[in-house]
């Protein structure tokens, strides 16, 4: 008696071993058959190839990597530290702001950054010029924008101000800038545990990569210097200042002092009075001396908290050239070409056979 409770095999839909061979042996012969035309196909995909490893420009990668200064390291945090103990708060402490973590690595892909980076100057055969008209120029922009009269007659002077710019050249910096960042510009730390950073500059023009990174990055560090030591710096023009005026002072004092002394050269020691000038000439010069100690030293500890914030970025590498160069070596392209032309063409005649089979069944 038949159990009705196991299900009974469907042969129908399964297929064996054997039969997936003979499927796979049949699959061989048909190929094999054809072999005339997959030769063909994967010559012409050769023949391609070769052709595009003419056409496909290489792409030149300049490699900047940096490390931030650690504030808290060194002699002069020592300094410092010892000058708190004494109550004298001079700055120059405070934490990494727009600069800490990976704030940095978006600053220096921001707009503001790349733009300022854009329109450096450049030495060319004797001339000068801003970094994005070469871009333009190199990248035949100006040819593209033959259409476009208030776009092909555009101008990017050396050290612009972007706040004379017009809509157009807004609109093309834009533009170019969201290019750069997304194909062109990568900025990375090279491991999370270390604070070194990696900027890497891709393009098509070797001169321009290798300016770009370097302008990219001395604009990052004089940004920095701006904004990082702006207190420092306003603390030194300040105590610079007060410490100048009370030397004036100073001098203006001692030399009261000499022409009280010379207007009475015989003093009667009866005449009291005739010392008054004198002697307040030299209080004059005691209170100035005291104060101007004290200011020169806040002054010295005040440069030294400006130096200490100062500079941003240790270089370890920096872009020489020849740059590494990323091209399509011709034998590659011959056989990589072959090779995909060969692939797809049998993958199409046995979609092909299969999709024939189909049918007729």
């Amino acid at each position: 008696m038949t159990d009705l409770s196991k299900p009974t095999p469907n042969t129908d839909d399964e297929i064996s071993l054997k039969e997936l061979l003979q499927k796979a042996k049949e699959v061989y012969q048909f190929l094999l058959s054809k072999w005339k035309t997959i030769l063909y196909a994967g010559c012409m995909g050769a023949l391609l190839g070769l052709g595009y490893s003419f056409i496909k420009k290489p792409v030149y990668t300049a490699t900047y990597s940096f490390v931030l200064e650690d504030e808290k390291s060194g002699g002069l945090s020592g300094a410092l530290s010892l000058a708190s103990q004494f109550g004298l708060d001079i700055g120059g402490a405070g934490g990494g702001g727009a600069f800490a973590g990976d704030n940095l690595l978006e600053l220096m892909k921001s707009r503001t950054m790349v733009q300022q980076a854009l329109l450096s100057p450049i030495a060319l055969n004797g001339k000068k010029e801003s970094l994005l008209n070469y871009y333009i120029a190199y990248n035949n922009l100006r040819e593209a924008w033959s259409d476009k009269p208030e776009l092909a007659k555009l101008n990017f002077p050396i050290n612009a101000d972007p706040a004379t710019f017009s809509r157009a050249q807004d609109s093309v910096l834009m533009k170019i800038h969201e290019n750069l960042t997304k194909n062109f510009l990568s900025v990375a730390k090279i491991d999370k545990k270390l604070s070194i950073i990696k900027v890497e500059v891709k393009s098509k023009n070797e001169v321009f990569a290798k300016a770009f990174a370097e302008a990219l990055v001395a604009q990052v560090s004089r940004f920095y210097v701006e904004t990082k030591t702006q207190k420092s710096a306003k603390n030194v023009a300040i105590l610079q200042h007060q410490a100048d005026s009370v030397r004036q002072r100073l001098n203006m004092a001692i030399s009261g002092v000499a022409m009280a002394n010379d207007a009475n050269p015989n003093l009667n020691a009866a005449m009291q009075v005739l010392r008054a000038p004198s002697q307040q000439r030299q209080v004059d010069v005691q209170a100035n001396t005291a104060i101007l100690t004290e200011l020169v030293k806040n002054l010295e500890l005040a440069k030294l908290a400006l130096r200490r914030e100062t500079p941003l970025i240790q270089v370890i590498d920096k872009p020489l050239l020849p740059l590494k160069v990323d091209k399509l070596g011709k034998l590659k392209a011959l056989v990589f070409g072959g090779f995909l032309a060969g692939f797809f063409t049998c993958l199409y005649l046995v979609l092909s056979m299969i999709f024939k089979n189909i049918t007729i069944k």
